[in-house]
C-alpha cells in the first residue's frame, strides 16, 4: 500500500514538475519578452499568438512525443538484452537511421520524402543486426554497449562523409543531424504521432508478458511464453519509436538510458507502470534540455542532441563504472606475427614508401601534378610549393608519426590492443578546451591553444583512469568510458561553437582534423616533439616488452611499475596534445600503425616502435594527399578519411581477433 501511495505521489509530483517546466518552454523564443509577460500578453498579441500556435506549440508537442518515445525504446532495448547502458543511440539504432535516411536523400529523394519512416526504420533495424552479429550470444552489458557505440562511429563516419561529398544535397540536414526540436508548423506532429501513439500502446498491451522476461528467458519458457516472438515484437516496436524520432527530430542520444533508471529508481518495476512513467520522465528531460539549449543559444539554434550528449555521457561513464565494481577482468594479450625475419628489406620497403607518398604529396598542386623533372625547380622558385605544400606534407607525415608512437606507448602501457588517444576520448578532451580558450578568452594569444590541448588531454586520460581503475584496467571499460567522455566533450564543444563571437570556420577546419594551413612552424614543433621524445622512447622498449607479460615478472626484473606506467601515460599524452595542436581531432592513427607493426615485425618494441611511426606517417600523409586529390580543389579533412578505415577496423577487432572475450 505504501509502495502504491509512493509510485502515485512521484508520478502526480512528476506531472506537477512537467506543467511548470512546458509553461517555462512554451514562454521561450528569440522575441519573447519573458515568461510573466509572455503569458500576460498572450491573447492580446496577435503576432504573439500566431508564434506560439504555430512554432512553439508545435516544438513542445513534438519534444514530448519523442522524449517518451526515446525513453520507452530504451526501456524496452534494457528489458530485452538484460543490459542497462541499452539504448537507440549506444545500440547504433540512431546512427544507422541518421545514415539511412542521408543516403536516401541524396541517392533516392522521391523514397526519402514519400517514406521517411520506412528509411529510417530500415537503418535502425540494420544497425541493430550489426550489432546483434558482432557480440554474438555475450551477455555482457559493457561489451554490447561498446561494440554498439563502434558501430554509431562507423555510421557517423560514412553519414560524414556523404555530407561532405554531396554537401549541395545534403545541406538541409546539418542541424536536423544534430537533433533539433525546431519546427516550423504541425507537419512534423502530425506525421509522428500515430506511430507513436500505436506503439506505445502494443507496449503496455504487450506490459505483462514483458514482465516474464525480467524473470529470466528459462522461466518465460517454463511459463509457457514464447520468448522469440515476445522479444521480436519488442525490438520491432522500440526501433520503429527510435526511428520516428529520427525522421522527425533527428537523432537525440542519451534519454533512452538516463529516463527508464529514473523511473527504476523510483520504484517502478511493473513495464505497464514503467511506461507510464517513461512517458512523463522522458518527455519532461527532453523539454528541459531544450529549455537549457534556448537559454544557451539566444540568438541562434543549438542542437538539443547537444545537450542530452553533454549530460547523458557522464551518466553512461557513470552506468559503467558502477557495473565494473568487483568485477576483475584479465588484461588483454598484444600478439602478433613477424612477417620480415629480415629487418633490412622491411626497412628498405618503408624507406620507398615514406619516400612515394612524400613525393606524392608534395607533386600534387591542388588540381594537377607537377612533372618530376620541374619537382626542383618549383621547389626553388615556387613559393606557393615552398611555404605551403612542402610544410603541409612535412607536418602530415611528423603528426602521423607522433599519432603511431602515442599508440605505441598506451597499448603497452595499458596492456589494450584498443587504446589509441582519439578511441579513449583524449583527443576530444584535448580539442574541448583548445576551443575553450579559443571562444572564452578570445584575447589570448594563438600559442595558448596547444597548451589548452594539453591541459583537456591530461585530464581526460587522468578522468579514465581513475575511473577505470576498479575494474582491474580492462580494455572494455578503458574504451567504453572514453567513448562517453569523448560524446560529452563534442557536445561542450558544439555549445562554445553557437556561443561563441569569433568566425569559426578556421577552428571548424581545425577541429575536423585537417593539416590545411599547415606552416614552417607546425614542421619545427612536430620536429622538435620528435627527435626529443623518440630516442627517450625507443631507450625503454625492452621495458615495455616486459611489462606486457605482466607485474610479477616486470617486478622480478626490477621496474618499478608504477612509475614506469605514469611516465609511458604522460608521454603518450603529451604526444596526442601535441598532434592534436598542430593539426586539430584526427583520430586511430595511434590505433592502426602498431597493429599494422606487430603484425609485420612481432611484438618486440625495438622493431615495433620504429616501424609504427614510420607506417603512421605513411597513412598519414596518403590520407592527406587523398583528401587534397578526390574532390580537387576542395579538401576533404585528413580526420574524415582516416576514421573511415579506423571504425571499420576496430569492429574487425572486436569480432575477429576475439580481443573483447578475453575480459
Amino acid at each position: 500500500m505504501a509502495s502504491s501511495i509512493k509510485k502515485t505521489l512521484a508520478v502526480l509530483g512528476g506531472i506537477l514538475l512537467f506543467l511548470f517546466l512546458a509553461s517555462i518552454h512554451l514562454s521561450q523564443g528569440q522575441s519573447s519578452p519573458g515568461y510573466f509577460t509572455f503569458w500576460q500578453q498572450l491573447m492580446d498579441d496577435e503576432q504573439q499568438l500566431t508564434f506560439f500556435l504555430y512554432t512553439r506549440l508545435p516544438r513542445f508537442v513534438v519534444g514530448c512525443l519523442a522524449g517518451a518515445a526515446l525513453a520507452i525504446a530504451g526501456m524496452l532495448m534494457q528489458t530485452m538484452t538484460k543490459n542497462p547502458l541499452a539504448s537507440a543511440s549506444t545500440l547504433g539504432i540512431h546512427s544507422g537511421a541518421y545514415f539511412f535516411v542521408v543516403a536516401s536523400t541524396i541517392f533516392f529523394p522521391s523514397i526519402s520524402g514519400q517514406h521517411p519512416l520506412l528509411v529510417a526504420f530500415t537503418g535502425g533495424l540494420t544497425a541493430a543486426v550489426i550489432v546483434s552479429w558482432l557480440v554474438g550470444r555475450t551477455l555482457d552489458p559493457v561489451r554490447v554497449a561498446l561494440t554498439g557505440l563502434i558501430v554509431s562511429m562507423l555510421f557517423a563516419s560514412f553519414t560524414s562523409a556523404l555530407q561532405l561529398f554531396f554537401s549541395n544535397e545534403a545541406a538541409g540536414l546539418f542541424l536536423w543531424g544534430s537533433g533539433t526540436l525546431l519546427q516550423l508548423d504541425w507537419s512534423g506532429v502530425q506525421f509522428a504521432w500515430p506511430w507513436l501513439l500505436g506503439a506505445i500502446l502494443v507496449a503496455w498491451l504487450f506490459g505483462r508478458k514483458l514482465d516474464v522476461l525480467l524473470l529470466g528467458d528459462e522461466t518465460a519458457v517454463g511459463l509457457g511464453e514464447k520468448v522469440g516472438t515476445i522479444k521480436t515484437i519488442g525490438w520491432i516496436i522500440a526501433i520503429l519509436l527510435a526511428a520516428t524520432t529520427v525522421a522527425v527530430v533527428g537523432p537525440i542520444g542519451f534519454v533512452g538510458i538516463i529516463a527508464p533508471h529514473l523511473v527504476r529508481l523510483l520504484g517502478f518495476s511493473q513495464h505497464r507502470d514503467m511506461i507510464v512513467a517513461n512517458i512523463v520522465i522522458g518527455a519532461m528531460l527532453l523539454i528541459t534540455a531544450d529549455i537549457f539549449v534556448r537559454i544557451v543559444s539566444q540568438s541562434s539554434e543549438l542542437p538539443v542532441g547537444a545537450m542530452t550528449a553533454l549530460v547523458g555521457g557522464p551518466w553512461l561513464v557513470y552506468l559503467a563504472v558502477k557495473m565494473s565494481k568487483g568485477r576483475q577482468g584479465k588484461q588483454a594479450v598484444l600478439d602478433g606475427n613477424d612477417y620480415f625475419p629480415n629487418k633490412s628489406i622491411l626497412a628498405l620497403i618503408l624507406l620507398c614508401l615514406s619516400a612515394a607518398v612524400l613525393f606524392l604529396g608534395i607533386s600534387f598542386g591542388g588540381t594537377s601534378f607537377t612533372p618530376l623533372y620541374e619537382i626542383t625547380h618549383e621547389l626553388l622558385h615556387n613559393v606557393y610549393v615552398w611555404d605551403f605544400r612542402v610544410p603541409r606534407v612535412l607536418t602530415s607525415f611528423l603528426v602521423g608519426m607522433l599519432m603511431a608512437a602515442s599508440g605505441v606507448l598506451l597499448q603497452a602501457v595499458l596492456r589494450n590492443p584498443l587504446a589509441d588517444a582519439s578511441v579513449l576520448g583524449v583527443t576530444s578532451g584535448a580539442g574541448m578546451t583548445a576551443m575553450l580558450f579559443l571562444t572564452v578568452i578570445p584575447s589570448l594569444p594563438i600559442f595558448f591553444v596547444p597548451f589548452g590541448a594539453f591541459i583537456g588531454a591530461f585530464a581526460v586520460m587522468a578522468t579514465i583512469l581513475y575511473l577505470s581503475r576498479r575494474s582491474g584496467f580492462q580494455p572494455t571499460m578503458l574504451v567504453l568510458i572514453g567513448i562517453a567522455l569523448s560524446a560529452a566533450c563534442s557536445a561542450i564543444i558544439q555549445v562554445l561553437l553557437v556561443r561563441s563571437k569569433l568566425g569559426v570556420t578556421q577552428v571548424l577546419t581545425w577541429l575536423s582534423g585537417s593539416t590545411y594551413g599547415s606552416s614552417w612552424d607546425s614542421v619545427l614543433i612536430a620536429f622538435l616533439a620528435v627527435i626529443i621524445c623518440f630516442p627517450i622512447v625507443y631507450y625503454f622498449s625492452r621495458t615495455y616488452d616486459v611489462l606486457m607479460f605482466g607485474e610479477e615478472l616486470a617486478v622480478g626484473f626490477g621496474i618499478k611499475i608504477d612509475r614506469t606506467r605514469l611516465y609511458m601515460i604522460i608521454a603518450g599524452v603529451f604526444l596526442s596534445a601535441v598532434s592534436v595542436a598542430l593539426v586539430g581531432t584526427i583520430g586511430f592513427v595511434g590505433l592502426l600503425a602498431p597493429h599494422a607493426a606487430r603484425r609485420m615485425v612481432g611484438v618486440k618494441h625495438m622493431y615495433v616502435f620504429p616501424v609504427s611511426i614510420v607506417l603512421g606517417g605513411i597513412f598519414l600523409t596518403f590520407a592527406d594527399f587523398l583528401g587534397r586529390y578526390l574532390l580537387a580543389p576542395n579538401d576533404i579533412p585528413a580526420g574524415l578519411l582516416v576514421s573511415l578505415v579506423g571504425a571499420p577496423y576496430l569492429l574487425y577487432l572486436l569480432k575477429i581477433t576475439g580481443k573483447m572475450n578475453r575480459v
